[in-house]
Formats: structure tokens, sequence, C-alpha cells
């Protein structure tokens, strides 16, 4: 961000004055980067749980919640049960097997029968061929409804059991002991997600989206491990801009082996991206902006400051892109410029 202050339409370039040694070794001096078409860019980003390696999971049927046997950040494993809900539609799915069990014992006794009949010749062929499809009928009506308790998540005690369909981490949990599940409930009850992949959601301004493309190499820091770098790439940016943020999002995947990045943490996102400017370049916040013009303050190969104006073609979240005043390599004051400056009016 540019610098202002209030002057009189100061000259650029028409005061010099020597610094001292003293001076000099209190200020930050940048040097004004090569027109190399590559920066880096920094973004704000948000670590979330790789929603290709999670798993919500949603109640099948209402009623009474037992016990809940998970908390928020707990390993689990696959089919190991989170929790159990005592269901009268679930007793209504066991009562289908009860039923249809008994029905296809009826069949086979009535099958036996039917063959014992006609091997004595009592009975005509047809009426077995009937016992054996009714038989046939019956098994397939058991299997139906050992199904749909299984795809429900019961068992022949009458209960619900909720389990988790894949390894990983409680990430999410809305279920609570004797909470009441209503049968138009719709939301989900526990969020399972394998977290050694994470994605770092990063926000995109519009002024910086043509320089970026998906499979640029990014490096992603924390502030839970200042000195740790994660790295990866941009797999995708999405083609829509919020509304209220007026940003785009893109995600990068990240190896997360030791499970140091958690959901929910804020992160900052470095990409070497490269650029179709082709012009040097310095840091937004060594310019000074006064009476609707940009300045930034030189130290030449004489240890002389001056006030050089300069026109600034294109900007960036972290650069400003010189199209005049500047070239590569030059020195410039990057500290107390707004002090010097108004010395040097």
């Amino acid at each position: 961000m540019a610098q202002s202050c209030t002057t009189n339409n100061p000259p650029a370039g028409k005061e010099q004055f020597e610094i001292t040694d003293s001076l000099l070794s209190k200020l930050i001096i940048d040097t004004v980067q090569s027109a190399n078409n590559s920066t880096d860019l920094n973004f704000s980003a948000k670590i979330t749980a790789n929603e290709d390696l999670q798993a919500s999971v949603y109640p099948m049927v209402s009623g009474i919640v037992g016990n809940v046997n998970v908390k928020i950040g707990d390993r689990v494993n696959r089919g190991q049960l989170l929790a159990s809900i005592n269901s009268a539609e679930m007793v209504g799915f066991d009562k289908e097997v009860i039923s249809a069990n008994a029905e296809l014992k009826n069949a086979e006794r009535a099958l036996q029968q039917a063959e014992e009949l006609y091997k004595g010749g009592l009975t005509s062929a047809r009426e077995m061929e009937e016992a054996q499809n009714d038989f046939v009928i019956k098994k397939a009506e058991l299997q139906r409804a050992k199904s749909v308790l299984k795809l429900n998540g019961g068992h022949s005690k009458g209960s619900y059991q909720i389990t988790s369909p894949i390894s990983g981490y409680v990430i999410e949990k809305n279920l609570n002991s004797h909470m009441q599940l209503r049968p138009d409930h719709e939301g989900v009850v526990f969020k399972v997600a394998d977290l050694s992949s994470v994605w770092a959601v990063i926000n995109i301004y519009e002024s910086e989206l043509g320089m970026l493309k998906e499979g640029d190499a990014v490096e992603v820091s924390v502030l839970s491990y200042p000195e740790k770098m994660y790295h990866g790439k941009i797999e995708r940016i999405y083609q829509t801009i919020d509304n209220e943020s007026k940003v785009i999002n893109a995600r990068v995947s990240i190896s997360n082996k030791d499970l140091s990045l958690k959901p929910g943490m804020m992160a900052t996102v470095k990409v070497m991206a490269k650029s179709d400017i082709n012009l040097p370049s310095v840091n937004p916040q060594v310019v000074i902006f006064d009476e609707n013009k940009n300045y930034v303050l030189v130290l030449d190969g004489k240890q002389k400051v001056r006030i050089q104006e300069i026109e600034i073609g294109r900007k960036t979240s972290n650069r400003s892109y010189v199209s005049k005043g500047l070239n590569a390599g030059d020195k410039v004051i990057a500290s107390k410029q707004v002090f010097l400056f108004e010395s040097l009016k």
C-alpha cells in the first residue's frame, strides 16, 4: 500500500543530501526487482479437510439417541460404532425380518409335504411347482428384509447403529446422548476425515487471477509452526466469485502425514507464479503517494538520496510494477521514507 503525505508539488530529483553512516545503518534498503516474468504472490488461506477423503454420516431413522461413543478429534476405524439409536422404525424393520423368516419356514415345510405327496402320486406336478415357487419367493423376501435392516444400520436386538464408513478422525459431531431425532432430521450427525492429506483453500482477488494457473508450485506456512514450510501445487481454481468478499477460491492439496495441520487453521500461501508483466517491481510499502502522484526515495552509489517520481503500471497485493522512473537494481529506501520525503522537499 502506498504511503501518503501532504506536500505542495515536491520537485522530483531537485534536492540531494548525503546521509550519515549512522542514519544509513538504521534504514531499510530495498532493491528494485528485475522484469523476470515471475513473482511471488502471498495469499491468506484456511486449512480444511480433503473432501475426497472425508465422509458425512446421516441418520437413516428417527428415535432417541442412546450411547455416543466418540468425541471430536477421536481416531476411528471403518465400521467402528459411533452411536446407537432406539427407534420405532428399526423395530418395524426387525419385525419384517422375523415375519419373513417365519413365512419361509412355513413355505419350506409346505414344499417338503408337496414333494412327498408327489412321490406317492397323491398330488400333481403343478402343485409341487407352486410350492417350489412359493418357497423361492419367501426366501427372496427374507433376504430383502435382512438387506433393509442392514442398510439402515440395525441388528436383531432392535436398535439402530451408526458406524463410521471410513477410517480417520471425527471432525464434526452433532449428536448427544438422550437427544431426540425427528423423522424430518436432515442434518449431518458425524463427519469423519482422513487427515493424512488436507486442503489449503486460498482467496484470490480478481487483479491477481490472471497471474495464477493450476499446477503452480506453492509454499504454505501456519502460525503454529512458523519455521516449517509445507509444499504443494494449485490443484484447482474455482470458477465463481464470492459476492461478499469478491474473491475466487483455489485449493492446494498438502501431504499431512504427521497430522500437524488441523482443519480450521489459518495459513499463508506463497505462490511462485509466472507473470505476463514485463516491468521492474518494488514492494508497495516503499511508494509514497502525494498530490495524485507516486514517488520513491532512491539511494545512488554516492550515498545520495533523491526523490524520484514513478508511474505504476500494475499492482498486486505485494508488488508494484513500475512502468517509468525506476530500473532493475536501483536501491530504494524502505523505512522512514515519509520523514525523509518531507526533509527533501
